[in-house]
């Protein structure tokens, strides 16, 4: 991967508006289709599924239950290498690996769809569960497949542009899966909301129907000729194995999400009562410990999987080499390609975006300055979506204008740099004008940096691997920010305590002498603080967010620095062997 500036588009050079001339390619219109396709059945399958549960008179124990239809897209790396390994029979021949697994995704999905349209949850609820938990699997399977299209679809510097155009159909879709099934159910009923949603899924497969091929997908061989076949023995191992992923895919499932259902299932097999699954859901809920908790099940859970794909020491088997081959070859190829800089890759994927994690305090925020729900839902939920679009689309013109890694290394400053102006919103107190202005700086700034992250993931896969290797980046990544962001209210609150009096964050309350009365006030009781002290614990949380996003600089740097010696280095020597194991072109 290399970083010009000017990259050609279409073979012309790029000029002064270059970076937008990629906007207009074919491609880029597919992955907003792509994109509307993939965003479109996670919110259906639960947050506007539980408003039609809630109708038919479920309980909020069974609505809740229902989220675990949406547990696949956290698990989707575990089947992921079955997607780049297994054809589809005569579809794969005729549109290609990633379109063929489209179009099949794609299908399920509206059926599925289309039956939830058909039945009534008070009188078929475990047919509409079964129904939500396939469409969730293939709704997942469908990121899978389009993230692996796009990634193979396109060179380095078009990965901008289409990482825009998925995120800006994707919010689309996020937004018409909320809003509209709620409109037509009460215009007519939800049947037929369901139903059009069904129709709307049209939009992916003419997406898929005109979508270019990707470029010729190769499935990389898993040598196995030498290892004798032992038929009785292979289907024992296989049960065995599949087995063991399947207790992985539990502890990982509650690892991930912090669901209690996933892991109260695997211990329920074992004869776990009703009093000790509810320890699990309480132990899981507390918090913090409930976040170690979930970090401690993550960890566990990829080593049971790590377990299962082993291969028996001294002892080779044919499922033992698929499973080695299937998990770990793509490891070992992302490896091989970045030595001496693929851990630090995978820290900066772990770090990037670790300054917006911990903003998961920010209602409360909003909330103790005084500003209404009204004021908020205007400022975030319209103002914020224009300008989340506005950074996502500078994000895609920066990876072909300027390179992809010099908008990483920008994306990396972006996300810390703008934490800085909600302390500047903290002293402003309930200033419509200034939460506008902090909105409208964070959000450009959180859609360009995401936009330079999955750019930045999606040219270091490898063709072959290209879902397996991109599947495991996105499950992975946040979870170092979920850990760290179960601290952010007691950071807040210990700050404020300690800027009473002549504490160390004392001089921070000075900031606040001239704030209106009521300002800060509900939140500081609530906290037994003064309003002044909760305001200099706020501008002390918002330096803190700033400082861990410092880490996130400095490894972009080390890794810009390291990886374009890396890439110089190869073309110097002009190695074929090393050339055959690259993944993308330059």
């Amino acid at each position: 991967m290399t970083d010009q500036p000017t990259r050609a588009v279409n073979g012309k050079p790029a000029g002064r508006f270059g970076g937008l001339a990629v906007y207009g390619e074919r491609r880029v219109f597919i992955m907003l289709l792509l994109g509307f396709s993939a965003g479109l059945p996670n919110l259906l399958i639960f947050d506007t599924l539980s408003a039609w549960l809630r109708e038919s008179g479920q309980t909020l124990e069974v609505i809740g239950f229902f989220a675990l239809a949406t547990l696949s897209y956290s698990l989707k790396f575990v089947w992921a290498p079955l997607i780049d390994r297994t054809s589809v029979p005569g579809l794969t021949r005729l549109l290609g690996h990633r379109r063929a697994w489209m179009l099949v995704t794609q299908a399920v999905i509206v059926f599925g769809l289309w039956s939830i349209s058909t039945l009534n949850p008070a009188n078929a609820l475990i047919a509409v569960a079964g129904f939500a938990a396939l469409v969730g699997f293939f709704g997942a399977t469908q990121d899978i497949v389009i993230d692996a299209w796009r990634i193979e679809a396109a060179d380095d510097s078009r990965h901008g542009a289409m990482a825009a155009a998925y995120q800006m159909g994707y919010r689309v879709a996020m937004i018409v899966a909320g809003a509209v099934p709620l409109v037509l159910a009460d215009l007519y009923n939800w049947n037929l909301s369901y139903a059009v949603m069904a129709a709307l899924m049209g939009f992916g497969i003419a997406g898929v129907l005109f979508a270019p091929r990707e470029k010729a997908h190769s499935i990389r061989a898993i040598p196995v000729g030498d290892v004798p076949s032992r038929p009785g023995f292979e289907v024992i191992e296989w049960i065995v194995r599949l087995a063991v992923i399947g207790v992985a895919a539990m502890v990982l499932g509650s690892g991930l999400t912090g669901q209690s259902a996933p892991l109260n299932a695997l211990f329920g097999l074992f004869g776990l009562g009703a009093e000790g699954k509810a320890a699990v859901a309480a132990a899981l809920s507390a918090k913090p410990e409930g976040v170690y908790l979930q970090f401690g099940l993550v960890v566990l859970g990829l080593a049971v999987l790590v377990v299962a794909c082993w291969p028996i020491p001294g002892f080779r088997t044919r499922p033992g080499a698929y499973l080695a081959g299937s998990f770990g070859e793509p490891l070992v190829d992302f490896y091989r390609r970045f030595s001496g800089v693929a851990t630090l890759i995978l820290a900066l994927i772990c770090v990037y975006r670790l300054s917006d994690f911990v903003l998961n305090i920010m209602p409360p925020f909003y909330i103790d300055l005084g500003f209404s729900k009204t004021e908020l839902a205007e400022v975030r939920k319209v103002f914020g979506v224009v300008m989340t679009t506005l950074g996502v689309f500078l994000g895609g013109w920066s990876v072909a204008k300027l390179g992809l890694i010099r908008t990483m290394v920008i994306g990396a400053f972006m996300s810390p740099v703008s934490n800085l102006v909600f302390a500047w919103l903290a002293t402003q107190g309930h200033s419509l004008p200034a939460l506008t202005v902090a909105i409208g700086v964070d959000n450009i700034s959180g859609g360009y940096a995401g936009t330079a992250l999955i750019a930045y993931m999606s040219s270091l896969t490898s063709i072959g691997f290209t879902a397996t290797q991109y599947a495991l980046f996105t499950s992975l990544y946040a979870l170092p920010g979920k850990l760290i962001a179960s601290q952010s209210g007691r950071i807040v609150e210990a700050s404020a305590r300690a800027a009473e009096g002549d504490g160390p964050f004392a001089a921070l309350r000075s900031l606040f002498a001239n704030m209106p009365e009521g300002v800060l006030a509900t939140g500081a009781a609530t906290s037994g603080v003064s309003p002044a002290a909760l305001g200099a614990g706020y501008i002390a949380f918002f330096l803190y967010s700033f400082v861990i996003g410092l880490f996130g600089i400095v490894l972009a740097f080390v890794v810009a620095g390291k990886q374009t010696a890396l890439e110089a280095r190869r073309k110097t020597e002009a190695d074929p062997a090393v050339a055959a194991t690259e993944g993308q072109p330059s």
